[in-house]
């Protein structure tokens, strides 16, 4: 007999897998984009530029029609890469928006709070001065680290909401960044064959961590909720993107703005976040009802040792 717990789990997939293509042409799946670490995420390939994977990136999501999509910013990058400057400026010259993903990429799970907020506030005056009035204040936890103690948590939730700021929780990611740095060493090297295999390998990856989020949802709440999707400004992110953004549209999604996937109720915590204590990602929603988690059908376990 299957456990009862496997059996919620297994159902869950059923329902995902059995959603017809004129079903889903009716309802559409909600993705919100958004895009960590500007203006410079992991190694450039040879011959391009930071302002090029911005421009490219910019173009694929003008071309698709998407709303306006956040940028969550690592401000540390316009003092260690100068010349990444111009791309922040590209994103807000698109009407894109940029928000807060700390000065230095720092992980609140290894340092104190103190120094997380020092850090979480050493970023906004930059915000300020490109936003202009509008709304910079949501934050995206670094590495979706948001305490290692219930204490941390809710005390960072706490100074976040004094400071009206909104998290940006992620509910599906497929490990997007894994493939920027082999891509750079396959340019490098000129391997082609390599490169065409990343490509394979990101779209699978993309098309299996679509089917698993949905999967998960309709474990949980019999339909899908609208997903915010993470993703990273890298220059394979910039060179996959339109095929990215075909394939999601093949398979029934609707590009969405962040605030509104985030009016759903799936996301209260994230809007009041020193109020609500409840689930953030669709992983410890399930955790919380005490649900296993399907297998993973993608993996990142060997991209480090592509084009080495």
């Amino acid at each position: 007999m299957i456990p009862t717990k496997l059996m919620g789990a297994l159902t869950g997939l059923m329902l995902s897998l059995a959603v017809s293509e004129p079903a889903a042409a009716r309802q559409p799946v909600e993705i919100a984009l958004t895009f960590d670490d500007l203006p410079a995420h992991a190694p450039l390939p040879p011959g391009e530029t930071r302002l090029g994977v911005a421009q490219a990136l910019i173009a694929a999501l003008k071309a698709a029609k998407t709303p306006p999509v956040y940028g969550f910013v690592n401000a540390v990058q316009l003092e260690k890469e100068p010349a990444s400057a111009p791309g922040l400026d590209a994103w807000r010259a698109a009407g894109f928006p940029l928000a807060n993903h700390t000065w230095s990429h720092v992980n609140l799970n290894q340092v104190t709070l103190a120094e997380f907020e020092a850090d979480l506030l050493r970023n906004e005056p930059v915000l300020q001065a490109k936003m202009k009035g509008q709304d910079w204040r949501w934050l995206r936890f670094p590495y979706l680290a948001e305490g290692d103690t219930p204490e941390k948590r809710d005390a960072i939730r706490a100074f976040l909401a004094e400071r009206r700021y909104r998290i940006a929780s992620v509910t599906m990611s497929f490990g997007d960044f894994a493939w920027n740095e082999p891509y750079a060493r396959c340019k490098a090297l000129g391997d082609e064959a390599a490169i065409r295999e990343l490509e394979d390998s990101y779209l699978k990856a993309a098309t299996d961590s679509f089917d698993y989020y949905r999967a998960l949802s309709a474990t949980l709440y019999g339909r899908d909720i609208p997903y915010v999707l993470l993703m990273h400004e890298g220059a394979f992110d910039a060179r996959m993107l339109p095929r990215l953004l075909d394939l999601y549209r093949q398979r029934g999604v609707k590009f969405v703005s962040l605030d509104q996937a985030e009016r759903h109720p799936f996301y209260r915590a994230d809007d009041k976040p020193a109020a609500v204590a409840a689930p953030v990602t669709l992983e410890s929603a399930m955790a919380a009802r005490g649900l296993p988690l399907p297998p993973q059908t993608w993996s990142l376990s060997t991209l480090a040792a592509v084009c080495r």
